[in-house]
């Protein structure tokens, strides 16, 4: 198999990679690394906003048509022009976000900027590129991006709607020695992992 837009697909065990920070090559939205280096460092407001504060208004029982007024609230790049990794959530309360890439997904995850349950998710899966089930979803954590220096953001987690598929896709990514246990539910997700991806763009821990 071979990676977005034809680059050939890589892998990489993520124990051990987490905080260790690897020089950024590529401006703007593309970066090399796994700490989620894509552009710019996230910025925290001196007011204490949470700085992935969103005032998408989602209805929850369906995914939203992905339109160019929507922003990452984690990147601020419009997930419209994104749509081979583009993603969205919503909250229990009615509030929900859309995301360019399953990465950034992983970071308001991991750090929601309100205290509502995220009831629903849609990701767009890695193989034939459907809008699928976010929280039925298996997403393979890669983290060498040697084969795809150019990804969006830098690099993303592979979400695949079937878990068979997650698996088979162990074999095809050959730049790391994965298996079953790098295999992940959106439920797993926590701020080790999210920091894969997307490590400089996480907010401060409370306390």
């Amino acid at each position: 198999m071979t990676g977005r837009e034809g680059r050939p697909a890589t892998r990489r065990r993520f124990l051990g990679v987490v905080g260790a920070g690897v020089p950024v090559g590529v401006a703007g939205c593309l970066g090399g690394a796994g700490d989620g280096t894509g552009g710019d460092d996230a910025e925290v407001g001196d007011d204490g906003e949470h700085q992935y504060e969103t005032d998408v208004e989602h209805p929850g029982d369906e995914p939203l048509e992905f339109t160019g007024e929507y922003a990452c609230p984690v990147c601020n790049m419009i997930p419209a022009d994104y749509p081979t990794w583009q993603c969205q959530l919503a909250h229990e309360n009615g509030q929900g976000a859309a995301f360019d890439t399953p990465g950034c997904l992983f970071a308001y995850y991991a750090a929601p900027p309100i205290d509502s349950e995220i009831t629903a998710a849609w990701v767009t899966d890695f193989g034939d590129e459907d809008l699928v089930d976010g929280f039925e979803a298996s997403y393979v954590l890669v983290t060498d991006s040697t084969p795809v220096p150019e990804e969006t953001m830098g690099l993303n987690p592979r979400p695949f709607e079937a878990y068979d598929d997650a698996v088979d896709y162990l074999d095809e990514w050959d730049a790391e020695a994965l298996t079953e246990d790098d295999i992940v539910a959106l439920a797993d997700v926590d701020r080790e992992i999210a920091a894969i991806y997307r490590g400089n763009r996480l907010p401060d821990e409370e306390g």
